[in-house]
């Protein structure tokens, strides 16, 4: 999701410390206009941290409405499994890793999420997991982690948003997925086999996304935005298709240059408004490998 960077780097791990009972590490929080001195911050509930800081160790966290100014808002929580810790690599891999690929099943349309949002997460410690506690709970935050986020509720689901909106972002999602697959090589040439293999992956992400899009009965406001957005993306299938079964890098770029132009964020702006969705494409780093992808490698989003 652009606008939400998740990396090995730059993260800041917001580790838990816990002391009391095993039955989780949120057994202390206090809720905010409430007397239960056991309810946890879990999914769509909004918080604030002690220090009013996401970094460092915590251990407890007021529960607030998410209509006001807050430090955190709860989007995912994943279990853990195992009778012994498994260290603090693996707990922070399986963080990353969750968390990122969670995010976007509770903020569907990545372009309503701000700019200034960033993913953090609780984990457990070894002394946490002794207790019983197993849970990772990723978090959307402001990057500037003694920031806060305004007011607000960051969900946009099916919860919130009507069906062909929720039809249109599945669709979405299925190019954004095979985009953000993007091999570790910056260049084509380092890796011409995994960039193909990739261009091979967003060529069928193509044709599925058109099949699902073309498929579906829109509103009349809507019915033409999203066939002239299919008969893009039927066209740049046909280039990235020509980009799998590059003999070189050159000729790689040549398709690939081509395929991008079609799935430019913005081809699809036309078709989100008349959707009720989100209209304003996010930054994108103009140095990356190009592409449409929810925050991977190629920095664009549809």
């Amino acid at each position: 999701m652009a606008g939400i960077v998740l990396s090995s780097f730059g993260l800041v791990l917001w580790a838990l410390g816990v002391a009391g009972a095993a039955t989780g590490f949120f057994d202390d929080v206090e809720v905010s206009g409430g007397n239960s001195a056991s309810a946890s911050p879990g999914k769509g509930q909004c918080f604030d941290a002690p220090s009013g800081s996401l970094e460092g160790m915590a251990y407890d966290f007021d529960v607030v409405s998410c209509a006001g100014e807050h430090d955190g808002e709860v989007f995912a929580v994943v279990r853990m499994s195992g009778d012994s810790y498994p260290g603090d690599k693996k707990v922070t891999a399986t963080a990353d890793d969750r968390c990122y690929a969670l995010q976007d099943s509770y903020a569907m349309d990545g372009w309503a999420v701000p700019d200034d949002v960033d993913i953090y997460y609780v984990t457990p410690t070894s002394e946490s997991w002794s207790l019983g506690d197993r849970e990772i709970t990723c978090v959307f935050g402001n990057k500037d982690e003694e920031a806060s986020l305004p007011g607000g509720s960051l969900r946009n689901d099916a919860t919130t948003l009507d069906a062909d909106q929720v039809a249109y972002l599945k669709a979405a999602h299925v190019l954004n997925a095979a985009l953000d697959s993007a091999p570790d090589a910056r260049y084509v040439e380092d890796d011409l086999p995994g960039h193909r293999a990739w261009a091979g992956r967003v060529s069928t992400a193509l044709t599925n996304q058109a099949d699902l899009l073309e498929g579906r009965q829109w509103p009349s406001a809507a019915a033409k935005p999203v066939a002239d957005l299919v008969k893009d993306l039927r066209a740049a299938q046909k280039q990235w298709a020509k980009a799998a079964g590059a003999s070189d890098a050159d000729e790689f770029y040549g398709y690939y240059d081509k395929g991008a132009e079609l799935i430019d964020p913005h081809l699809s702006v036309t078709a989100r408004k008349a959707l009720g969705l989100a209209t304003t494409p996010p930054p994108y780093d103009d140095s990356d490998s190009g592409g449409d992808s929810g925050g991977g490698d190629t920095g664009l989003e549809v």
